[in-house]
């Protein structure tokens, strides 16, 4: 029996908890020919939310179904190349008949796309290779939805990270190629939420009142913990319910690491034997031992400015007026200018986050692991 507290993707109905109402919502809409934005915190389960419907038998038999994941774009053509990618995986497996319809209309890439000796296609193509001319695939590939046998549903994950590209007429460019597009619907998922609500319900932007808003709630704890007990019990194991509700509290009902430390815990409860809520620090102390590299290296790159700002704020734990003197003398910053310089950059790469004019860290194990080295 696989560990059922998959840390990676989605692997099916079985292991995915409840979300019961919110998959029947989004399934009717997108049943119903609405564009959606679908919006929460990073690590909450947007994506796999996305997959289990997309797994639904009335959506599976009757689409086609694309999961593009833009957050490592930088530009249009690293959208196009994460889109094209995301189309000929998903068709692939289904047969010729299903990929050769979108490789005759990409003709401005059917030199780049490779085959196998079986003659199946494959998207070889990094980060930066579409340079010569990223609007005229773009264009073709919207050409393949609307030409499709099949409607057409695509998620396109992170989605605000299309403000961040150089090209401003970007998001007026994507809406447009949306508008036209009567053979695909859209889910347009987003971690940021001031960034994302800016996107679809300013006035002034072109997606304005273009799609039906979802946000997504963390998961009722009383059903969290039933799922979590449960498949502790398929496989002869208990689970002490105040282990989740540990967890829970502890990890802002976060689903990602809660799972993560529940498969450690599930992996280290023998057969006929409970999980208790001591042996919590320890699986958590496992997982930083196993980071410590990592989250080593991303600390040390740190420019020294956010590296104190990052410090501070992870002592903070949810820190607000981040520029006022009683945060800066508490903590022993420079002046207002100096972390308003370091708070930018650590916005920029997901050090941290901010919701509400309150930041904290991004991923909630970094102030662990500074703890677990003894540095805060």
């Amino acid at each position: 029996m696989i560990n059922p507290f998959v840390t990676n993707g989605y692997a099916g109905p079985e292991y995915f908890c409840d979300r019961v109402q919110e998959t029947a919502i989004l399934r009717d809409l997108l049943l119903n020919e609405n564009n959606v934005a679908l919006i929460s915190p990073r690590r909450l389960g947007k994506t796999g939310l996305i997959w289990h419907v997309f797994n639904n038998e009335d959506i599976r038999n009757s689409h086609y179904c694309f999961v593009v994941d833009i957050y490592a774009t930088k530009n249009l053509s690293d959208f196009v190349n994460m889109l094209g990618k995301a189309v000929i995986d998903e068709l692939r497996p289904k047969g010729k008949k299903a990929w050769e319809k979108f490789i005759n209309i990409v003709s401005s890439l059917r030199s780049e796309i490779s085959f196998d000796v079986h003659g199946v296609p494959s998207w070889n193509m990094g980060l930066g290779t579409i340079n010569n001319n990223p609007a005229v695939t773009l264009d073709e590939i919207f050409s393949y939805l609307n030409q499709a046998d099949k409607p057409c549903l695509v998620a396109i994950d992170e989605f605000q990270q299309i403000t961040k590209y150089e090209d401003d007429t970007i998001e007026a460019t994507i809406r447009t190629y949306v508008q036209r597009c009567t053979n695909a619907h859209f889910i347009f998922s987003g971690s940021q939420r001031h960034i994302m609500n800016g996107m679809f319900t300013s006035p002034s932007r072109p997606f304005y009142q273009s799609v039906t808003i979802m946000n997504l709630q963390p998961l009722d704890l009383e059903v969290y913990t039933d799922f979590c007990v449960g498949k502790f019990e398929e496989a002869d194991k208990r689970l002490d319910r105040n282990v989740v509700a540990l967890l829970y509290n502890r990890f802002d009902a976060v689903t990602s690491y809660m799972h993560r430390i529940l498969n450690v815990l599930y992996s280290k409860t023998e057969k006929g034997q409970e999980c208790k809520p001591e042996m919590v620090d320890e699986a958590i102390d496992f997982i930083l031992r196993l980071s410590s590299d990592t989250y080593e290296s991303l600390y040390y790159q740190m420019p020294e400015k956010q590296r104190m700002l990052f410090l501070a704020i992870a002592r903070e734990g949810k820190a607000s007026s981040i520029t006022g003197g009683a945060f800066i003398n508490k903590h022993k910053l420079n002046s207002a200018s100096s972390v308003n310089s370091a708070l930018k950059g650590l916005l920029e790469k997901d050090f941290i986050t901010v919701n509400k004019n309150i930041y904290s860290v991004y991923d909630q194990f970094f102030p662990l692991w500074l703890k677990f080295k003894g540095i805060i």
